[in-house]
């Protein structure tokens, strides 16, 4: 790795400071070690054969979309609510539709639908699946992606190669090596730190500041995947409430529903636990470059008290987050007549706090690690001059006296 030295500012304004060749050594022997772990995790846990396919069309029948023409008409058929759509070729056809979805798709809506082998008596052969989404949520992602390259530039170009790259490592190894039913402690570490490494240098660019966060995000992981395993087994969690539990027994019996549950806890802290080591090295970073005399005890301070800071807005950061996408269920379970103790306890709300106190946890300890490891990194203090003493002035030679009879 070059882990460079080079005096001056980098791209975006930050100072890059002379690190001790000391220092790059460490920094760069103890990424090696976990790098090379890494790659034997990946090497030992890589999954082998055919991933099993769940199918989700009867034999026979096949998906298409079709554009919905009117919602009303046929709402009281016996066969149940149908609406009228327009097929690729400009088809009428007819489509049956649960009822709670009547108020929800409107005329002029893509739709999709599955076409079933016509039997006798049945009104409607095509049965309605879900609203077609792609266009909106494509639009979503270019209007994110624009704005991502016009305010971050080269870092945003580099923080999106790495939200691609993480996907396809998470399909490509982490999921099917689950469902292999490899360890799942193993797998969550071994996945983190695989897009940590190529996530971190991608968005900030190879340096020694971008390797002490690094540092402290593996620190602060391996802390993470130890509470989460503990508690996972402390509190029964075993997923086995989830929405998808059945399916997955039935298509994944090797599968761990709780190494499932076990990793995702790991991976969801992995963004917040990225962005406090990068602020919290960032931030002694430009400590010691704006006081180049302060000692490394004083730095870990100053980091210390931003660090705080950062604690008691990313906690709740991430409490709401995990309370929004667990929303539909808390106002079910808050509507039942048990207690809130009972409520907070109970099978899938305890996933959901057990997931949010973990990743707490992770990035409270990830985060007076990684300033520790910066302030020995940084730069040593620079020596502060004594005031130079006056030297004693010594009496200059008399010059020549003026001749008084000179006009």
């Amino acid at each position: 790795m070059g882990l460079g030295h080079s005096h001056g500012h980098r791209a975006g304004g930050a100072p890059d400071l002379e690190v001790g060749r000391r220092s790059r050594v460490v920094v760069v022997v103890l990424l090696v070690l976990a790098a090379a772990v890494t790659v034997a995790g990946l090497v030992a846990l890589w999954p082998g054969g055919d991933r099993p396919v769940l199918e989700t069309a009867p034999e026979g029948s096949s998906y298409s979309e079709v554009t919905v023409t009117d919602v009303e008409l046929l709402a009281d058929s016996a066969s149940g609510p149908v609406l009228l759509a327009d097929d690729a070729d400009g088809e009428q056809i007819m489509v049956q539709v649960a009822p709670e979805y009547l108020d929800v798709v409107e005329a002029g809506d893509r739709i999709r639908v599955l076409n079933l082998p016509v039997a006798e008596g049945v009104a409607a052969p095509y049965v309605f699946v879900d609203l077609v989404r792609g266009p909106p949520m494509a639009l979503l992602a270019a209007v994110m992606g624009v704005l991502v390259l016009v305010v971050a530039r080269l870092r945003g170009l580099g923080a999106i190669a790495g939200l691609v790259v993480s996907v396809g490592g998470v399909l490509w190894f982490t999921v099917p090596a689950l469902v292999e039913g490899r360890p799942a402690l193993p797998v969550a570490l071994v996945t983190a730190s695989a897009l940590m490494f190529v996530l971190l240098y991608l968005a900030h660019g190879v340096s020694v500041r971008t390797s002490t966060a690094l540092l402290g995000t593996l620190g602060g992981l391996v802390a993470t995947a130890g509470l989460a395993a503990w508690a996972t087994g402390a509190t029964h969690l075993n997923f086995l409430g989830g929405e998808y539990a059945m399916d997955l027994r039935s298509l994944a019996p090797e599968a761990d529903l709780r190494g499932i549950l076990l990793c995702g806890i790991v991976l969801a802290g992995l963004g917040v636990l990225n962005d406090v080591t990068i602020t919290q090295v960032s931030a002694v970073w430009e400590l010691r470059a704006a006081s180049p005399a302060s000692t490394r005890r004083d730095l870990f301070r100053g980091g210390m008290r931003i660090g705080r800071d950062h604690i008691a807005s990313t906690v709740y950061t991430v409490a709401f987050a995990y309370l929004g996408a667990a929303l539909p269920l808390v106002i079910l379970v808050a509507m039942s007549d048990r207690t809130l103790l009972d409520t907070l306890t109970s099978g899938e709300i305890a996933e959901e706090v057990v997931r949010t106190m973990v990743g707490s946890i992770g990035l409270v300890l990830a985060i007076p690690l990684t300033t520790a490891i910066a302030a020995l990194l940084v730069p040593a203090a620079e020596p502060t001059a004594s005031p130079a003493s006056p030297e004693p002035s010594t009496p200059s030679a008399p010059g020549p006296v003026a001749d008084p009879a000179t006009p």
